[in-house]
């Protein structure tokens, strides 16, 4: 949805920057947004990906929410780029392998050494054009959600920085290109399906997580089309459903990824 509580003028420019290319391929400089919208993302190239097995479908359409996951896997000490891709083939493997999906469910994932991955085929591509790619991450709203797996489990631990870090950094990212409102755009899986994912340490960063992404969207925004005064209102996220008590523990399970709604897998 589009992002009413800032100057609209301001937000269709930056966003047509962006989506023109103007913009991507870029860096954030550290400790503010710098003359590019895009973090470094590792493509499916960079991590050894397979091709997928059936037809990856991309809607001509921008995504309404970000969904943050957690992978469910061990919190690894390793925070090595090759780490990162060793986790993006063993998900993939098992997403085609274990679920029988075409490919990977989620869109992007970020390592706990913060790297960004592109995830499902085709993302990174669809991302650039303003359009979606249907995945398979949460049940019956996999038309209009976009999601990033966070490497770990994050039930009682908490994310590290690096990888929060990088996670402000992709959603300032999605949320220009696809002209969203952090508030009511990024979303824990929970929030639509009856699971605990992302766990609840990295649910409870949620709240900072969209303060965080809207002000890095203002500095963008300034930066973009001379905006400071830009401004965004928080309002509440809907209730999310009960978790269930007994929710099994099991790599890369994270609660219900595809419904009887979606159409793809």
């Amino acid at each position: 949805m589009a992002v009413e509580r800032l100057d609209r003028r301001t937000v269709l420019r930056g966003a047509a920057l962006a989506a023109g290319g103007a913009l991507l391929g870029g860096t954030w400089g550290a400790g503010g947004a710098s003359a590019s919208t895009r973090p470094k993302v590792y493509t499916r190239s960079d991590w050894g990906a397979r091709a997928p097995s059936g037809q990856i479908d991309v809607l001509p359409q921008a995504p309404t929410h970000i969904v943050v996951h957690h992978t469910a896997t061990a919190n690894v000490s390793d925070t090595s780029t090759s780490q990162a891709a060793a986790l993006s083939r063993s998900i993939q493997r098992y997403h085609m392998q274990s679920n029988g999906w075409s490919d990977t469910g989620q869109q992007l994932t970020i390592s706990r050494g913060g790297h960004i991955m592109e995830g499902r085929d085709r993302s990174l591509e669809a991302i650039g054009a303003g359009n979606h790619v249907v995945g398979a991450h949460t049940a019956n709203h996999n038309s209009h959600a976009i999601g990033i797996e966070n490497e770990g489990t994050y039930a009682t631990e908490s994310p590290p920085t690096s990888l929060t870090d990088a996670l402000v950094d992709t959603c300032a990212w999605l949320c220009l290109v696809y002209q969203l409102d952090p508030e009511e755009a990024i979303v824990g899986h929970r929030d639509f399906n009856a699971t605990s994912c992302p766990g609840d340490q990295l649910y409870a960063v949620l709240p900072e997580l969209r303060k965080n992404v809207g002000s890095r969207l203002r500095e963008q925004l300034a930066h973009l089309s001379r905006a400071a005064d830009a401004e965004l209102s928080p309002e509440e996220l809907p209730s999310h459903p009960r978790v269930p008590t007994s929710e099994r523990v099991e790599a890369f399970y994270h609660g219900p990824t595809v419904g009887e709604h979606d159409t793809s897998s």
